[in-house]
């Protein structure tokens, strides 16, 4: 008769992970109790300040919440955009061998596919920063 396997044995793998996650949240509580301690304590009106992205915050909230541009969303979604092209490069940089030819049309249309959204983006002026 087979003996069950030993979970105390087999939990002890884990052992290692376990105390490296003590680690980080020892260090991270540490670190938030000794900041305040050992920081600058001189305050004045400028470092308390909402900061507005260089911008003068306003008292009031602006009536209908103001007009953003546009430019602000689109350099948002063309981030988004190349962001997600590096996280889909990235497996098939690792795995290019296994994948075979299949793998490269499939990465070449992958490419022309967002090549043809920055050419896009590029033709329409979303690349100038005035």
């Amino acid at each position: 008769m087979a003996q069950p396997p030993d979970v105390v044995s087999n939990l002890a793998v884990y052992l290692p992970l376990v105390v490296m996650f003590a680690l980080a949240a020892a260090f991270a509580v540490f670190s938030a109790l000794l900041g305040p301690l050992l920081g600058p304590s001189r305050y004045n009106k400028a470092k308390v300040a909402a900061y507005e992205c260089g911008i003068e915050p306003s008292p009031q909230p602006v009536i209908g919440g103001g007009r953003v541009p546009v430019a602000y969303y689109l350099t948002a979604m063309l981030f988004i955009l190349f962001d997600i092209e590096m996280v889909f490069l990235y497996p098939f940089a690792v795995s290019a061998d296994v994948l075979g030819m299949f793998g490269l049309l499939e990465i070449f249309l992958f490419i022309a596919t967002v090549g043809f959204a920055y050419a896009y983006v590029w033709r329409r002026g979303g690349l100038d920063w005035n």
